[in-house]
């Protein structure tokens, strides 16, 4: 029988800030579905949050609150802008290096919803592909790839390890502890700027296990993407460049956003996302991110990664507008915990990152701090972790999984079809006639001969549109559209698939 003290599933920040904070002498194994970079750390172009001092701690609790349509817990917040001063020293001290002018000193940005520049970066706009090798390099445990985990073991509220597939093969893995940092849900969207392993599976097993999901409706899309691709993960275009000063513009070069709020590019994400699917949706023009205001030697060393890879494409930046869309980024909701990472009602069983919801977030997440609130959650599951004691008499032995099918022949299919009835129904505006659609959708699909990832895949969808339908209300990131106003959009023969 293959035992751990503790397994962590997931490799992105989360995981591997955890790992980090677990001793050597722990018997530990991190394990990621690939190859260990290929998670939505890696592809974060944006910075991480840290508040300037203690004087800017209660401004940077303020901005996440008023992002968050209020609708943040309180003390999550709160802790997490007090403990980004230790965790930004813990870095520093560890030797992560962030960005620094000539004189030295660490650079601060800002980004839109922000009161101050307070945003730390490395490699101009690769911080998440810098924090995640500088992390890599400082894990002392055991990092095991080609993992794909497919169900934990849980008996009586009390988690004893996983099954997973591992090199293609079913393996029973048990563990006194096991830390879910396996991330958030971004591949049930047809269009969204996440890591392809990102495909909510562990969410679909909790969802099994009675382990709720909280604020599931809010999901949050980036407003300034590159959807003109082929491929499942489309570029973003991190919001440090409106920050800096990019403009977002019509066909004309109108800057159309002052329409919809007074702070133009500068408003939060689920203002600047409805406003452009909105204008879209209403004049058919095309929407552009215009950079021409830039100095072209200083925007290739700012935003070394974005020159090169539009270079390929064919754009020359900052000379060359370039289309944008909105697409999924990242799911403020998540798995319930509290805020040392414990799940309600299980014993042995912890969550971190994008895959919890610690309330931080609210309704709509704040520009910058998903890596901040994974650093220091993360961090504290590894305390509860370490605190808890969790021997409490023998292992029940689980049964070996020979015959479960992980995929069905029409999953693929089926998949691609969730995916568009998600981006369509489920999306940036949201109508009860659309919601009930994909809910039958849902339904039906699970009542087909299908494989366990596209079940757990429909498990999750699911908790989406019922969070969706049971908040009336639009709230931050969760906009409902009246059916008046829907069916006059209709009319006009404007659909949601129109916004791309």
């Amino acid at each position: 029988m293959k035992r751990f003290d503790v397994i962590i599933i997931g490799a992105g920040i989360a995981g591997l800030y955890a790992a980090m904070h677990l001793p050597e002498s722990m018997k530990v194994l991190v394990v990621c579905k690939d190859i260990p970079w290929e998670c939505n750390t890696f592809y974060a172009q944006g910075g991480i949050v840290t508040a300037l001092d203690e004087a800017d701690v209660p401004h940077h609790i303020d901005d996440t609150l008023a992002a968050g349509a209020w609708h943040n817990v309180r003390e999550a917040v709160e802790i997490m802008s007090r403990e980004s001063l230790s965790v930004r020293e813990d870095l520093l001290k560890r030797g992560m290096e962030f960005d620094r002018g000539d004189d030295g000193a660490l650079l601060y940005t800002k980004e839109a919803a922000h009161s101050a520049s307070r945003i730390l970066h490395a490699g101009g706009d690769a911080t998440g592909r810098y924090l995640h090798y500088f992390m890599m390099t400082h894990n002392p445990h055991l990092l095991q790839r080609n993992t794909l985990v497919y169900d934990l073991l849980i008996e009586k509220g009390r988690c004893y390890g996983i099954r997973a597939m591992v090199n293609y093969r079913p393996t029973t893995l048990y563990a006194d502890r096991v830390l879910i940092a396996s991330g958030g849900i971004g591949s049930l969207y047809a269009y969204n700027t996440n890591s392809r392993t990102v495909s909510a599976d562990i969410h679909g097993i909790c969802t099994e296990k009675g382990i709720r999901l909280a604020d599931m409706e809010f999901m949050q899309f980036h407003p300034t993407v590159f959807v003109k691709t082929p491929y499942a993960r489309k570029l973003l275009l991190t919001e440090a460049l409106r920050g800096e000063g990019a403009h977002i513009v019509d066909e004309q070069g109108r800057r159309f956003l002052f329409d919809y709020d007074e702070r133009g590019e500068l408003a939060s994400r689920d203002i600047v996302s409805r406003a452009i699917f909105d204008y879209k949706r209403k004049t058919g023009s095309e929407v552009y991110l215009d950079f021409s205001m830039f100095d072209e030697e200083w925007f290739h060393r700012r935003f070394p990664n974005i020159s090169k890879t539009f270079e390929a494409l064919g754009y020359r930046l900052p000379h060359d507008r370039v289309p944008i869309s909105p697409a999924f980024h990242y799911a403020n909701g998540g798995i319930d915990c509290d805020t040392w990472g414990r799940i309600p009602g299980m014993r042995g069983l912890y969550v971190a990152g994008e895959a919890a919801r610690t309330g931080v977030h609210g309704a709509n997440r704040l520009a910058s701090n998903s890596l901040l609130e994974a650093a220091v959650f993360a961090r504290r599951a590894a305390e509860a972790i370490l605190s808890d004691n969790v021997h409490d008499g023998a292992v029940p032995r689980f049964e070996k999984d020979y015959d479960t099918q992980l995929h069905r022949e029409n999953d693929k299919r089926y998949k691609q079809q969730l995916r568009q009835m998600m981006w369509k129904n489920v999306g940036i505006i949201r109508t009860i006639e659309g919601l009930h659609e994909a809910k039958n959708f849902i339904y039906d699909t699970k009542n087909r001969e299908i494989g366990r990832l596209l079940e757990l895949r429909l498990n999750t969808a699911a908790a989406i549109v019922e969070a969706a339908l049971a908040r009336r209300e639009s709230l931050g990131s969760h906009y409902i559209e009246s059916a008046d106003v829907s069916a006059l959009a209709s009319e006009k023969g404007h659909k949601c698939t129109d916004s791309i």
